[in-house]
């Protein structure tokens, strides 16, 4: 008889798709958003946790082949623990749950436990990985069928599953996952079975990602060509015709910034633009932010400025976390957007120009640069501002130039401080261990403060790490803290940044 099903808590066993963040489903990112706990697999990547919440318990449960790491039945039992617990629990795991994940498994155990479970798939490596490395599964003109096997089996099994004399018989294309570490064996046994030596294989390593890496060649060769190329794990492997379309449709490898390891330190509410546009580009990006935001020291002071915002003649928004945060209050306080007033509105920064659009606000002013001189400028070729109220939203470090300047011109200024940043000692994703082990080729600031507060983690530098800047007054903090500025973007926002970075590559 059934066991009825308890209501205090639910695990879903979700995939974290291949690799890339950008293929991990809605449904997926809105679970990882609300869960209490979270049990993460080693090939989950780990950027996609910052999703997570900062109160969520957060559990690495990583296995790989000869190295397990958290035993199953722990994994288990932590699921059913924490789901009677009545928590959210969100079980990732890399690719597809139920494709050689033993998502089934856990779902088994979830159900005789009597607990909700609900089952969210994911992109799968197996068609993904192929795709970015330019191979399809099928093509009218190479194959018409896809066999997918495992190329490690459970270790306690006495015989293999696999019949090799049936895979090398079959016509199409076959994917096998995992094995690396048997290829020249798996090669050789289809071989014997019957395959042509001379059948195109591709190896596709860390898929998905700005550090894939495929290498390629025919069931006779390719461990030898694997040896020779130091290739590893975590890797899949394409076999058949299909592998020769490769040289024609090759198109994620060939982007400007592939395989370039680029490290963001922006803050995590900030990051994402800049991280998606070098992602674009084909770059290895990971974050870690050095910068974390927080309300102002005095709340209640900036709120009292918001409330009376419709008795100002200008408001002046100098970031994008200016705006969100007045706004985030104006909206507490108002249901209204009329309730502003008349007030007109200046921008410094397109971003921050854009994010007031975003709020269906247009911008009656926006120098072209950030700094003093232009802004005095604009407002002077605007009209007077002697005797006019400027409201000032910035943050709490930002420099008092262009305020000054401001009221050296007449204008009565009030500073609304929205926030203020405060050093990031979080490592959530790991990034500050991978940055120890493995380094980069670049690491982007764009702030005094990303670059003051990177240099007191105290994490090493390589000798051939390139440092970019967002502009000048960056770019002399860095240079106070001893470090050279190898990039400087021209264009003083975050699209000037990735130009800048391009062009310094295409050099």
């Amino acid at each position: 008889m059934a066991r009825e099903k308890s209501h205090s808590g639910i695990c879903y066993l979700a995939g974290a798709g291949p690799g890339d963040p950008g293929l991990v489903t809605i449904r997926a990112k809105e679970v990882i958003e609300q869960a209490d706990v979270i049990l993460y697999d080693s090939l989950v990547n780990p950027e996609i946790l910052k999703w997570a919440r900062a109160d969520a318990e957060v559990v690495f449960a990583g296995k790989s082949a000869g190295d397990h790491k958290v035993p199953q039945d722990h994994i288990n039992a932590l699921l059913v623990d924490k789901a009677r617990a009545g928590k959210i629990v969100v079980r990732l795991k890399g690719g597809d749950p139920f494709l050689f994940g033993r998502g089934g498994e856990e779902a088994e155990v979830l159900a005789k436990a009597g607990l909700h479970f609900e089952v969210i798939p994911g992109v799968t490596s197996a068609i993904a990985v192929p795709a970015y490395a330019g191979i399809p599964l099928t093509h009218r003109d190479h194959s018409s069928q896809v066999t997918i096997f495992t190329g490690h089996e459970y270790p306690a099994k006495i015989e293999t599953a696999l019949d090799y004399k049936q895979l090398a018989s079959l016509p199409g294309t076959k994917v096998m996952l995992m094995g690396f570490q048997r290829i020249g064996e798996i090669a050789q046994k289809l071989i014997d079975e019957g395959a042509a030596p001379t059948t195109p294989i591709a190896m596709i390593r860390w898929g998905t990602m700005g550090r894939q890496q495929t290498i390629t060649g025919e069931l006779h060769n390719i461990a030898g060509i694997a040896e020779l190329a130091d290739f590893g794990k975590p890797a899949l492997s394409v076999i058949g015709d299909v592998v020769k379309l490769r040289g024609t449709l090759n198109w994620f490898e060939t982007r400007p910034l592939f395989g370039k390891r680029i490290v963001v330190t922006r803050s995590r509410e900030q990051a994402s633009g800049l991280v998606a546009a070098l992602r674009n580009l084909g770059a290895n990006v990971s974050e870690l932010p050095t910068i974390r935001i927080e309300p102002p020291a005095d709340l209640r002071a900036f709120g009292q400025m918001v409330q009376d915002a419709h008795t100002y003649d200008w408001i002046v928004f100098t970031s994008v976390n200016g705006v969100n945060k007045f706004f985030d209050l104006f909206y507490k306080l108002y249901d209204d957007a009329r309730d502003i007033g008349g007030v007109r509105i200046a921008a410094i920064g397109s971003a921050t120009a854009q994010r007031l659009d975003d709020f269906h606000f247009k911008v009656d002013l926006q120098p072209e640069k950030a700094v003093a001189s232009e802004v005095a400028r604009m407002f002077e070729k605007d009209s007077s501002i002697e005797n006019l109220k400027l409201l000032y939203v910035r943050g709490e470090l930002a420099s008092d130039i262009i305020p000054t300047r401001l009221k050296e011109m007449g204008a009565i200024v009030d500073d609304a401080i929205a926030y203020r940043t405060v050093p990031e000692t979080a490592d959530t994703s790991g990034a500050m261990a991978r940055f120890r082990a493995e380094g980069a080729d670049l690491i982007t600031f764009t702030s005094s403060s990303t670059a003051e507060n990177f240099v007191a983690l105290g994490l090493p530098l390589p000798a051939e790490l390139k440092i970019a800047s967002i502009g000048p007054v960056t770019s002399a903090t860095l240079r106070k803290l001893a470090l050279d500025v190898d990039v400087e973007a021209s264009k003083h926002d975050v699209d000037g940044l990735v130009a800048a970075i391009r062009k310094f590559y295409a050099l």
